[in-house]
């Protein structure tokens, strides 16, 4: 088959807009897809790095989010703080959520997105399963919720 150049323009901007995609969307508004609401979003992140039985480790994760998202180092979106690279699990925005622990997740973002934050995190915005230990002596850990420890960063002066 032979490919014109416009042809094969339009592959690449279809590639482009796949890899370059920051926010909330399958494949990306551009392409016609779907997109995830704030909700959602929030759900995915709770459903996926947390026990998915765990309320508390649940809405500890989602405090991580909005801890975040009120940091301007952060994108300035729910989605868009879910879906940074290398942040959260692979897949997080993608993955099918298969068990009833989806129905506990939604029931926890909607009291996160209202304004609900587990108060033993504090200003974390960073976890990692726990039981892991690390040589870094700027990492002070305030909680562990839902099968991870969650720490803030803090200068080591």
């Amino acid at each position: 088959m032979r490919r014109t150049s416009s042809t094969i323009l339009r592959l690449s901007m279809a590639v482009l807009a796949i890899t370059s995609l920051g926010g909330c969307s399958f494949l990306g508004v551009n392409l016609g897809m779907a997109q995830l609401s704030e909700k959602e979003c929030m759900m995915r992140a709770m459903y996926f790095e947390s026990n998915r039985s765990s309320p508390d480790g649940m809405l500890a994760v989602g405090t991580v989010v909005m801890n975040r998202l009120h940091d301007p180092r952060y994108p300035k979106s729910v989605c868009g703080v879910v879906g940074q690279k290398n942040q959260f699990a692979q897949g997080v925005l993608t993955r099918p959520m298969t068990d009833s622990g989806a129905v506990l997740a939604a029931q926890v973002a909607d009291q996160v997105l209202s304004g609900a934050r587990h108060p033993g995190v504090q200003n974390a915005q960073h976890f990692h399963t726990a039981g892991l230990r690390f040589p870094y002596n700027n990492m002070y850990y305030v909680l562990e919720a839902g099968g991870n420890e969650f720490y803030e960063k803090r200068s080591t002066r």
